[in-house]
């Protein structure tokens, strides 16, 4: 079956699958949370400030398509799930990679197996790979792979769900002097530091979705 989402029912069902891989204590999800994991300044590319209305409408479109549904836990307030390993079959390692790619776009190999690992264990390089491979031979792919930038040696991959990004036009990166490796060894330390950053806002991020289910 062919899926189609906007923009913000990506980020409603991304968010949904994250909550439920990284911090399983605080999921099922009000819509309350729902709209603070929306709208995390972490781990989102682009960083949203969507509303209650906005984010129950991408609600009920996901219930409609399945994707979503309303948890039965709920009683003080209603809850959501998604439905992405019912509907789709997908192990969580493969809902850990989409999630990423749902929440931020179109990214290399490297750069899923670093931020996809806080919600799945994923040993190596070969390992992501293979997940994705599983992903792109369905008879509905639901990755794909991209063309390769300019200057840049590694592909990217990106989620089928939405429309695709426009091709990258610029001119060759510096990933094409002398300087590869050093630049590459700067670049992996920035990318450490973006992840403890991120670490450290989910915590702050959780607790405040911790207080928010007594709201």
């Amino acid at each position: 079956m062919s899926i189609q989402l906007n923009s913000t029912e990506a980020r409603v069902l991304g968010c949904l699958v994250e909550k439920e891989l990284a911090t399983p204590d605080y999921y099922p999800l009000t819509l309350n949370a729902l709209v603070n994991a929306c709208n995390q300044k972490s781990n989102r590319d682009p960083v949203m400030s969507l509303g209650e209305g906005e984010v129950q409408e991408a609600l009920d479109s996901l219930r409609f398509k399945q994707l979503a549904h309303r948890s039965a836990e709920g009683v003080r307030a209603a809850k959501y799930c998604h439905n992405m390993e019912g509907l789709l079959r997908l192990e969580p390692a493969e809902m850990a990679l989409l999630a990423e790619l749902l929440l931020r776009g179109p990214q290399t190999l490297g750069e899923l197996r670093s931020r996809a690992e806080r919600m799945t264990a994923l040993a190596d390089l070969a390992t992501v790979e293979e997940y994705l491979q599983s992903l792109l031979e369905r008879d509905e792919p639901l990755v794909t792979r991209l063309p390769r930038q300019p200057g840049r040696k590694e592909q990217r991959f990106a989620q089928t769900f939405t429309e695709l990004p426009e091709p990258d036009t610029a001119s060759p990166a510096a990933s094409d002097t002398p300087s590869t490796k050093g630049v590459d060894r700067i670049a992996a330390l920035e990318l450490e530091v973006q992840q403890l950053r991120s670490e450290l806002d989910d915590l702050q991020q959780n607790f405040k979705q911790f207080q928010a289910q007594f709201e």
